[in-house]
């Protein structure tokens, strides 16, 4: 199915609002031009000459978001999980990206990591590289190839590294950057390149500055990590004095929201001036609950940010969690709410599938736009979900069995896969 004129005959489930499922059964899902025209009942005239694919009893979703992922850990995904965060980057992490150097090694690499995206449940990702520009470079081409909608960045890190993964000087990252972005800026149809200093410790201020000059001159988005760890936020005030908490120390170079869309990972220990100012410049929140598990950051306060209305969307967090799959970080999400609801505040309920769903759907999937959902004018991302290899005596709804592929699923209940109207698989 190469046209983006088409329909999807199914039981088309997305979200109504952030707290309800919209589920039409038996219904025809309409993607006119790559984009949704509206799921209908009945099918309009207008549309009856578009070729159908009847999709039977199965459920068809919209794509699922990744807001935050690592390719490079990809193939050390599962290792170190007994340590904190600054030690595994130390000991685990950064040895390991520094491999990356060499190009046949990141071919080999990158090709089990992007071929691993292409039939998970992600439509779209943000997704951090290395420092290597060819490198970097070389997974935007694979990622062009598989057709999902992503945003990478060549990582920058000029301090606190080890001797085989640190830029050379602030001007050096700069420019690496600057060459970079020639080189991709205007070269894909399904990739962005997106500005990403590493966090805080591996950027100096000189760096910062730099980067907030080439964010503004060519508009870029951007990404990074704020206030995971607590041994990271005692470092980050170390070495920032005059910020009065850690996310000053991205606001001060005008990295942090407003006129540059700012992706940041974890806020598992945001004060209260920090969420206030997250609010402020509207600053995506890229919830990680499985790395926030694996590396014993804590577990972030989700439902406070609902309830004061931040951006939020889901991550993977390759390596930190072990999982590439959206559909585990929704039941993560869900699940460490529940403990801290148990355990930490009892005031915030937990999170339910149905906002847990909204998040890896329209709430992250909004940094990119109209997406993440089946509204008219909408980008055409769908999932088609068969649940017949977990069989069940009872009857179920429409809801219980999304419930279900969702706690119990794999990659392997996913049957079709589309972004924008194309066909992934």
């Amino acid at each position: 199915m190469t046209e983006k004129n088409f329909i999807l005959k199914g039981n088309v489930c997305c979200s109504e609002t952030s707290t309800a499922f919209s589920i039409t059964e038996n219904a025809y899902l309409v993607c006119e031009g790559g984009l949704c025209a509206g799921i209908f009942r009945e099918l309009p005239e207008k549309y009856r000459s578009f070729p159908i694919k009847d999709c039977g009893d199965n459920l068809i979703i919209p794509g699922l978001t990744d807001l935050h992922i690592h390719a490079p850990q990809y193939s050390y995904r599962g290792t170190g999980m007994d340590l904190e965060l600054l030690e595994w980057l130390n000991t685990i992490t950064f040895p390991q990206e520094a491999a990356y150097a060499n190009l046949n090694y990141a071919q080999k690499a990158y090709s089990i990591f992007t071929e691993a995206l292409k039939k998970s449940p992600t439509a779209r990702a943000c997704i951090f590289g290395t420092m290597h520009v060819p490198a970097t470079e070389l997974l935007m081409d694979l990622l062009e190839e598989t057709g999902l909608k992503t945003m990478v960045g060549k990582v920058n890190m000029d301090r606190n590294g080890v001797p085989n993964l640190q830029e050379k000087d602030a001007k050096t990252s700069a420019q690496d950057t600057a060459t970079w972005l020639e080189d991709t800026l205007h070269k894909y149809q399904n990739v962005r390149p997106i500005l990403t200093p590493r966090f805080t410790p591996s950027c100096s201020d000189e760096l910062m500055e730099m980067l907030s000059v080439i964010q503004k001159k060519h508009h870029l988005p951007m990404q990074s990590h704020l206030s995971e760890n607590l041994g990271e936020i005692a470092w980050v005030k170390e070495l920032c004095p005059d910020t009065d908490f850690y996310g000053e120390a991205y606001d001060k170079f005008g990295l942090f929201g407003g006129e540059c869309p700012t992706i940041m990972a974890h806020c598992v220990h945001s004060p209260d001036a920090e969420i206030h100012l997250m609010k402020e410049r509207g600053v995506y929140i890229a919830h990680c609950a499985q790395s926030n598990t694996n590396l014993s950051s804590g577990i972030a306060p989700v439902r406070r940010y609902l309830n004061e209305g931040l951006h939020i969307g889901l991550g993977t967090d390759i390596a930190g969690g072990a999982s590439l799959s959206m559909f585990r970080a929704i039941v993560d999400s869900i699940q460490v709410s529940k403990l801290r609801w148990r355990l930490v505040d009892d005031t915030q309920k937990p999170l339910t599938l149905e906002e847990t769903f909204y998040l890896a759907t329209e709430g992250g999937g909004s940094f990119f736009g109209k997406t993440g959902n089946f509204k008219e004018g909408y980008e055409f991302d769908a999932l088609i979900l068969d649940d017949t290899s977990l069989p069940h005596p009872q009857e179920l709804t429409i809801r219980d069995r999304l419930e279900r592929m969702i706690y119990l699923g794999d990659d392997h209940i996913i049957t079709g896969k589309y972004v924008s109207g194309k066909k992934i698989f």
